[in-house]
């Protein structure tokens, strides 16, 4: 028996585009053996005919098209009630995300589904890869977003393997929508992408991408407003990134290694022979204060239950590899550039290799997945 590929559309006035696309779709099913192709479109409340129009499509491919429909209230919330409809109704193995204007093309369809089976878990239509594209007549502000937009989430996460975190083409194995829709169902548009993606790599999930080229939609009008998500993406990232958890914890390691050191220069006023110990506690302070602040709320979905001596024994260890590399570093930059770019080198060396060195290593040597 033939597993369940549901490909759901939302749409909002896209009548002049609808019926061919669902024809389009379908016709792909001969290329596709070990798949059965069904269509959920979630309508909301268009005002151009796009529901009628569904309504008698469902006439001819009864058993392969469905059709709800919903008030408007964003895309985020559009693809939820879908996935609920889904879970109820019609049991999927694998869920496509889709585009209803033709900007992805159902001819990758086969492609994402091939690597299903080869293992993945969450298949993305990805821009910006070889092989990949956005349409060369798209507005500079446009591009700029889109593609600095990406960066910003990539290295907000410290995940440069996944390249496209806003593609809205996607195939995904129900497990992962099923166990994420109390974490996703808050989230609309760039947003919600960002965050369904996020939960699955938490999770463990086998993530491909495969290259496509964006098409601009030929009729119809955009509904994608480049502002609106701005502020929502930079929260998500601060609430929810390790990484950006992790840099936060950083500063606060600064603040309480400096107050040690003011507390004992400027309050128990010890010689200046004794620097060196006053260092030394400030540092193991705020090398505790750090483990323990990332173990549980930077990494608390990996936090270490057990273990927290030997976990706190290999932290000590990253952070004197770190001081080493940065004393090393610093003298190299003074040697070369000067004595005078000193806090410019130091600043370089702590946010292009420390922080870097420091969250790789923590990742693959206590806080492992």
């Amino acid at each position: 028996m033939k597993k369940i590929a549901l490909i759901i559309l939302p749409t909002y006035n896209e009548a002049e585009n609808i019926q061919k696309l669902i024809e389009e779709i379908l016709d792909e099913q001969e290329k596709i053996e070990k798949f059965s192709l069904k269509i959920l479109v979630n309508d909301s409340s268009s005002i151009d005919k796009t529901a009628e129009i569904v309504k008698r499509l469902i006439k001819k491919y009864p058993e392969k098209l469905y059709l709800i429909e919903t008030k408007k209230e964003g895309l985020g919330k559009a693809y939820y009630k879908a996935f609920l409809y889904a879970k109820e109704k019609i049991k999927p193995y694998v869920i496509f995300e889709m585009d209803a204007d033709f900007s992805h093309s159902p001819k990758k369809i086969n492609e994402m589904l091939t690597e299903i089976e080869k293992g993945a878990d969450m298949v993305i239509g990805a821009r910006y890869i070889k092989g990949g594209s956005i349409p060369k007549d798209w507005g500079l502000h446009r591009k700029v977003f889109s593609f600095f937009g990406n960066l910003i989430i990539r290295l907000g996460f410290m995940n440069l393997k996944i390249h496209d975190w806003t593609s809205g083409f996607r195939a995904i194995k129900f497990w992962i929508l099923n166990n994420s829709l109390n974490h996703i169902k808050n989230y609309s548009g760039y947003v919600f992408q960002i965050a369904l993606l996020d939960f699955a790599i938490k999770k463990n999930a086998n993530i491909k991408e495969v290259p496509i080229n964006f098409i601009d939609r030929k009729y119809g009008k955009s509904k994608i407003f480049f502002t609106q998500y701005i502020f929502n993406i930079f929260f998500y990232i601060l609430k929810f990134s390790s990484f950006a958890k992790f840099f936060l914890v950083g500063v606060i390691g600064f603040i309480v290694d400096f107050c040690i050191i003011y507390f004992f220069v400027h309050f128990l006023k010890i010689p200046s022979s004794k620097f060196w110990l006053a260092q030394a506690i400030a540092a193991e302070t705020a090398i505790i204060n750090n483990f323990f602040l990332n173990n549980f709320w930077s990494f608390n979905h990996k936090k270490l239950e057990n273990n927290l001596f030997s976990g706190l024994l290999k932290f000590n260890l990253i952070s004197f590899g770190s001081i080493l590399i940065q004393t090393i570093s610093l003298q190299l930059a003074v040697n070369i550039f000067g004595r005078e770019y000193w806090v410019i080198s130091k600043i370089i060396i702590i946010l292009f290799i420390i922080i870097p060195y420091s969250y790789i290593l923590y990742n693959k040597l206590i806080w492992k997945k």
